[in-house]
């Protein structure tokens, strides 16, 4: 795991304060830093789980599954009978996700779905309470409209590395595999902050997370 928009020495703080996952949580944590698998910060992991038990979501969306490390998170923040549906388009991932939640037991609460974010969402005609986006960053934008639709009034958007790496405030010229991600979640950001029908917070923790209220 490395260092993203904050200052290292208070990364490492907050790691070492915050309560941090045990158990089989812990070993797909692991598993995940091992094999290079890109999965929620600890301190986002956190600050999600909160949100969860603050907004109490009975039915939850997540475009972006990898290895399940999330949806697992979400799923013991949630009452009991809470629902995730998540999105995921490498398969041998998605294979690992089922194996992981199945192990944590919640394979009768989370379905994966396998398929392309976009192309998945585009499909979904059901509502739910909370919308948890981790996918394709470059594609934040095409999934808002569809988010939108399926989100309640009421309901939390959730966009994860949303400062990507701090890029999305650098002035400098930033180098070309990451400037088209870095604009596009820039554009992201300014139309949740400007859209009439979010109510929309930046928090600097991790790779950035973004927080908004559909209005009811």
């Amino acid at each position: 795991m490395e260092d993203r928009v904050n200052y290292s020495e208070i990364v490492e703080f907050l790691r070492s304060t915050i309560r941090r996952e045990t158990g089989l949580l812990r070993e797909i944590e692991e598993y995940a830093g091992l094999h290079h698998i890109p999965i929620i910060q600890p301190e986002s992991a956190a600050l999600l789980k909160l949100l969860i038990k603050l907004h109490k979501p009975k039915k939850i969306l997540e475009a972006g599954t990898a290895i399940g490390y999330s949806a697992c998170i979400m799923a013991a923040a949630m009452d009991k009978t809470g629902i995730i549906d998540t999105i995921e388009i490498d398969e041998e991932l998605a294979d690992i996700a089922k194996n992981n939640i199945k192990a944590m037991g919640y394979d009768n609460r989370i379905r994966v779905i396998l398929g392309d974010a976009l192309e998945v969402l585009e499909c979904l005609n059901c509502s739910y309470d909370m919308i948890f986006l981790d996918a394709a960053k470059g594609q934040y934008i095409e999934y808002l409209n569809h988010a939108l639709r399926l989100l309640r009034p009421g309901g939390l958007l959730v966009s994860d590395n949303v400062l990507y790496k701090g890029l999305v405030a650098q002035k400098d010229k930033i180098q070309h595999k990451h400037r088209t991600i870095a604009t596009r979640l820039k554009e992201y950001l300014k139309l949740i902050c400007s859209h009439e029908r979010l109510e929309t917070s930046i928090v600097p923790i991790g790779d950035g997370m973004a927080i908004s209220l559909k209005e009811r």
